[in-house]
């Protein structure tokens, strides 16, 4: 008899039990829902208000835009000065900015990853780009060209049959290269300081990449020279992840100030020599 009047009391409980354990659930899983499609939605700009910084993703290793001095560890650019011109537009504080190192090949998919909040890195606009990120208006026009020694007597695209070219992997450059001289050799380097050396070193009989950063490699080491003139049009935007357009309308009202007060034609003049024509 006593265990037949327990037998209702054992279901009580356990019944009990499931429906708050049930209830418990719901809550959490509605809680943890909320938080992460608030986060999700939250835009760039939120974002970068929220963590009191923002983060950059440039070049270490380009001269004029982004390249890093091993005595000091400063990172300084054209690239640099506008990322720090954007954090003053959104912050307040040219300081506030956190520069994270990227190349060619890993600059989208740590954008895409949400390690960086933009890419500033001498990245050409392209429409194969546009499909995996967004882009801000052009703000530097490059054009690609050929590195060689001075004593070279490659002058062009003609003088490439058979003749080894460095590029860096990831970049337009090297699938340029292969169309445009198809005969050529062309290798591959992680990046341009990589692909620099292994030109002194003599692995390579011409670097190609965007006239400009030939330009900083040629200001290191006067043995080199550009030659065969620009033979494509690299526009250099600044890339957002994809959908983001309040953050691409702050890049370009950036830029519209940058050129509306002058501060871009003095940030050209400091970095490339000239103001922009």
């Amino acid at each position: 008899m006593k265990n037949v009047l327990k037998w209702p009391s054992f279901m009580l409980v356990l019944i009990l039990s499931l429906v708050l354990s049930g209830c418990s659930t719901g809550e959490e899983s509605s809680s943890s829902g909320g938080s992460g499609g608030s986060t999700e939605a939250k835009g760039t700009i939120e974002q970068i208000k929220e963590r009191g910084k923002l983060i950059a993703g440039v070049k270490y290793d380009t001269k004029l835009f982004g390249l890093k001095d091993p005595a000091s560890g400063e990172v300084e650019g054209f690239d640099i000065d506008i990322a720090k011109a954007l954090a003053k537009q959104i912050l307040g504080d040219e300081t506030k900015v956190e520069l994270k190192e990227v190349t060619s090949k890993t600059r989208i998919p740590m954008l895409q990853n949400g390690d960086i909040d933009l890419i500033i890195a001498t990245m050409t606009i392209t429409d194969e780009r546009k499909e995996q990120v967004d882009f801000s208006d052009v703000y530097f026009e490059a054009g690609q060209s050929l590195l060689v020694k001075n004593d070279s007597a490659i002058t062009g695209l003609e003088s490439l049959d058979g003749v080894k070219v460095l590029a860096v992997k990831g970049s337009t450059s090297a699938q340029n290269i292969r169309e445009k001289a198809p005969d050529a050799e062309v290798l591959e380097f992680d990046n341009y300081q990589d692909a620099f050396t292994a030109l002194k070193a003599g692995k390579g009989e011409a670097l190609t990449t965007d006239n400009i950063i030939l330009i900083g490699m040629q200001q290191t080491d006067n043995n080199y020279k550009l030659v065969g003139g620009n033979f494509t049009s690299e526009p250099y935007g600044i890339a957002i992840r994809k959908g983001d357009t309040a953050f691409v309308e702050e890049v370009n009202t950036l830029l519209k100030n940058l050129k509306d007060s002058g501060e871009y034609d003095t940030l050209h003049e400091k970095w490339l020599g000239s103001k922009p024509e």
